[in-house]
């Protein structure tokens, strides 16, 4: 790239909506990286907004399913990328042949597994039957032993060393970079200004221990065990719902199984989280598999102490007992006894404090200066 022309980067997502977590992700980056000069294209198949000012190439072709949607978009992809040129491509997709892949999903075999512990055999074997899941396991591998692959960005450890478990890949073309938060907007401030509006919003009453969970996927995020732990707990300790998630219905029937349907509010998914993490005392996350959800840190700035499992990225920043909790996301007693422990206000404060310590040097400014490090040294060789 000759000195002084601006980097030109090609980034590729199927899609967005405003409650995705690798879509908000996306979004921030691409704000910091054109703050520092970046010209950004997108191609994608569909997004809706957050995208002022930025060239977007849609990939839209005719498709019936998921195979053919992820077939019919990357052979549009490859069609789109011949008609241009730029210095790098970046996919968020598991599209093969590309410089950079980021790996925000994580690896869809590891995921899998993480699922089979929790179906049983049956749904397992199904799984493993599956023309989408196989067409996805080959297409991993293929992405991940393409020769053309310069770097995979892993935003946790935990992802970086499954993809080194499971695939024949060069140890230093995998960079671990976390993903950045917005620390100004994100602030334990925040909460002590707007926590009496936002729990009166919902009728929380101020002595009350109100838990929060935040994404889509209930199932595979943990709302069943977070359900049945809460019928577990103190009957002053409340739980907020946040996301659009098609299981909605099941888990609302669930937690009147378990006669925990007064003490949680569902809300559906939301454009701006900020009040609930100001009405919040905690966030929980239990999950089967999650690379890194921006809502961890997210919480974690805001000084929540934070509930998650073992398979959750955020277990890279996470000491136990001192910023958050851990456990086995299919451990009850467990995930219980965290949530009882953070029924004290005195360990929450400290852990909240500690939580936002942690991810005081995790800016937005500090990851973009880390992509376009890792870009300018790919271009360099």
């Amino acid at each position: 790239m000759r000195e002084g022309r601006e980097m030109r980067l090609a980034l590729i997502r199927q899609r967005h909506t405003p409650f995705g977590g690798a879509e908000r992700f996306l979004e921030r980056a691409m704000g910091a990286l054109r703050a520092r000069g970046v010209a950004i294209t997108l191609i994608a198949r569909r997004w809706e907004g957050g995208c002022d000012g930025l060239e977007t190439v849609r990939c839209d072709p005719w498709h019936l399913g998921r195979w053919w949607r992820d077939v019919a978009f990357a052979r549009c992809v490859h069609a789109r990328l011949a008609e241009r040129r730029f210095d790098l491509v970046q996919s968020h997709e598991r599209i093969p042949g590309c410089d950079l892949y980021r790996a925000g999903d994580g690896v869809h075999a590891e995921w899998l597994e993480q699922r089979g512990r929790a179906r049983g055999g049956l749904a397992r074997w199904l799984d493993g039957i599956n023309p989408f899941h196989r067409h996805l396991l080959r297409q991993e591998r293929r992405l991940f032993e393409h020769p053309d692959l310069k770097a995979v960005i892993c935003n946790a450890c935990m992802v970086r060393e499954e993809i080194l478990s499971r695939f024949r890949i060069a140890p230093e073309k995998l960079v671990v970079i976390y993903s950045g938060v917005d620390l100004t907007r994100f602030h334990p401030e925040t909460r002590r200004r707007e926590r009496a509006v936002a729990r009166a919003a919902w009728g929380i009453a101020p002595d009350e221990t109100l838990l929060l969970f935040v994404g889509s996927g209930f199932e595979r995020k943990g709302v069943p065990a977070l359900l049945a732990a809460l019928a577990r707990l103190d009957p002053g300790t409340r739980l907020v719902v946040v996301g659009r998630d098609k299981a909605q219905g099941r888990m609302e029937a669930l937690a009147r199984r378990l006669g925990v349907a007064e003490r949680v509010i569902f809300t559906g998914g939301l454009r701006d989280v900020l009040p609930c993490y100001a009405a919040a005392d905690a966030v929980v996350l239990p999950t089967l598999y999650d690379p890194f959800p921006n809502v961890a840190l997210e919480a974690m700035a805001m000084g929540l102490p934070l509930v998650t499992s073992f398979k959750c990225g955020a277990v890279d920043l996470i000491e136990h007992g001192v910023n958050g909790l851990l456990g086995d996301a299919l451990d009850l007693a467990t995930l219980t006894e965290n949530l009882r422990i953070l029924l004290d206000p005195e360990r929450r404060l400290r852990m909240g404090q500690a939580a936002r310590e942690t991810v005081a040097g995790l800016s937005l400014e500090a990851m973009s200066a880390r992509l376009l490090a890792l870009y300018q040294g790919l271009l360099e060789r």
